[in-house]
């Protein structure tokens, strides 16, 4: 079989997240996605292909990108040419909030931004129709990207949903819908529009508004089979995932996982005493750890999460929120202006606070991550913090974790069951939180020797000023 080039080069080196675009764009007809053994969407060939790689120019983890877009920086230049500020670790912007909806808080997972946003853009005619992620009716697949045109429609997809998801049948559709088109998603599935709308202009117009989810990780259906089966639920009788049920009486992080089982008995469970599925990477797609896109750099408007005092406190919850372009901008301030949103400015360094662990993990830590990659002869995407220098003990902690993500996936594989899967993942997030112990240490040791000797050098500049 004549294999698209998307197949060879981004699938087959498990760099391939799902987005899907490279579907629309094959003229042979030759992808689709399908469910790898790993639990997540891939483009998959279901024949031969007759071009000449076009499926590659839409790809966001493409090796072998052409030269003009071939980072965040790069591509942002091209369709962000409003934003009036940069930042090195955010991309370019205009301004920074922190706050929530008066609507639509306490029906979202966070503040309700995101849902806002989206009405207003439906509301007032400024976009036709919605791409965002709805409950789905295929059997085991629970969330999928669908269609909103009207509010009602918008409202039923108002929550995170940490499942695989696929804009390839959408998008493959975009062009049978009248008038135009905002969409909702995680970086790398924004980067994918982007590139389409670099390789055909028309999408510009089409697609005049992308609204970006600041993101953890793309994770494994194994991860909601996980914890499924931490409620005594198989995965066959999984119905109705919900992953960030809000407890408003406690704080925004105190959020719970529920789902029904084949009794449509819903059942529930502490997101706290599962352990911690985000900084030790479990579940997570090989492709996130080669992402140095913290905060959605390319959408319109990014949201988040406000992981940061006094924010937190409020199990409500409340979003960050970066504006890019000048529609966005204007959104949120007619939202102030009618009463409809609570926010305010957020400083710069609050927000780099509250995404520092992402930051250390996919900037700090991604010179290892390819270097890794590299020595196993697989490819990798360009990436703009290839060459930094990294210490011996922080190589540990992104080798180490590289081996808990990808073990993971392997050991639910076979086990399928949460307390045999805890009892074989044991020794390798021990070593994990060893690794890292020993690298706070070492950190914490420089910063006060660096104090010490500050403190020193004022003393001896104190005395010899009194002499």
């Amino acid at each position: 079989m004549n294999y698209p080039k998307v197949i060879d080069l981004v699938v087959k080196n498990d760099l391939c997240i799902g987005c899907g675009l490279c579907v629309s764009k094959c003229s042979s007809n030759a992808l689709e996605m399908k469910w790898n053994e790993k639990g997540f969407l891939v483009a998959d060939a279901i024949g031969n292909c007759d071009c000449t790689g076009d499926c590659l120019d839409v790809c966001p983890f493409n090796p072998f990108p052409k030269e003009e877009v071939r980072t965040e920086d790069q591509i942002a230049e091209l369709c962000l040419a409003t934003a009036t500020r940069f930042h090195k670790k955010i991309g370019k912007y205009n301004s920074i909030y922190a706050g929530y909806s008066q609507e639509f808080r306490l029906s979202s997972s966070s503040g309700g931004l995101g849902t806002y946003i989206r009405t207003e853009l439906l509301e007032q005619k400024i976009v036709d129709h919605i791409f965002s992620i709805k409950e789905s009716s295929t059997p085991g697949t629970h969330y999928e990207y669908a269609v909103s045109s009207t509010k009602d429609d918008l409202l039923r997809a108002s929550k995170t949903r940490y499942f695989p998801v696929t804009m390839a049948s959408v998008f493959s559709e975009i062009g049978k819908l009248e008038g135009t088109v905002a969409i909702v998603g995680v970086g790398c599935f924004i980067k994918s529009i982007r590139l389409a709308q670099h390789a055909d202009p028309a999408l510009k117009e089409k697609i005049p508004f992308l609204i970006g989810i600041i993101c953890g990780g793309v994770k494994s259906r194994f991860f909601t089979e996980y914890l499924a089966s931490k409620m005594n639920i198989e995965a066959a009788n999984i119905h109705k995932p919900q992953f960030r049920k809000k407890d408003i009486e406690s704080t925004a992080n105190d959020y719970s996982f529920s789902c029904s089982d084949e009794n449509e008995e819903e059942k529930s469970i502490k997101m706290k005493t599962a352990g911690d599925l985000w900084g030790t990477g479990l579940f997570k797609a090989n492709a996130c750890d080669f992402c140095d896109d913290v905060t959605t750099e390319l959408a319109d408007v990014s949201l988040g999460d406000a992981w940061l005092h006094p924010f937190y406190e409020d199990g409500k919850g409340t979003n960050v929120m970066v504006t890019r372009s000048e529609l966005a901008e204007k959104l949120l301030n007619d939202g102030i202006e009618n009463k409809n949103l609570i926010i305010d400015f957020l400083p710069l360094e609050n927000f780099l606070a509250s995404q520092q662990g992402s930051f250390n993990h996919r900037h700090l830590g991604m010179p290892a991550r390819i270097k890794l990659a590299k020595e196993k002869k697989q490819l990798v995407p360009p990436k703009r913090y290839e060459n930094d220098k990294l210490s011996w003990d922080f190589k540990w902690v992104q080798k180490q974790r590289m081996k808990v993500r990808a073990e993971s996936l392997e050991t639910w594989k076979a086990s399928r069951e949460a307390k045999a899967f805890d009892e074989e993942m044991e020794k390798p997030l021990k070593k994990l939180a060893f690794y890292t112990k020993i690298y706070h240490k070492r950190r914490r040791f420089l910063y006060l020797k660096k104090r010490l000797f500050e403190t020193v050098q004022n003393l001896i500049f104190n005395i010899k000023k009194k002499e």
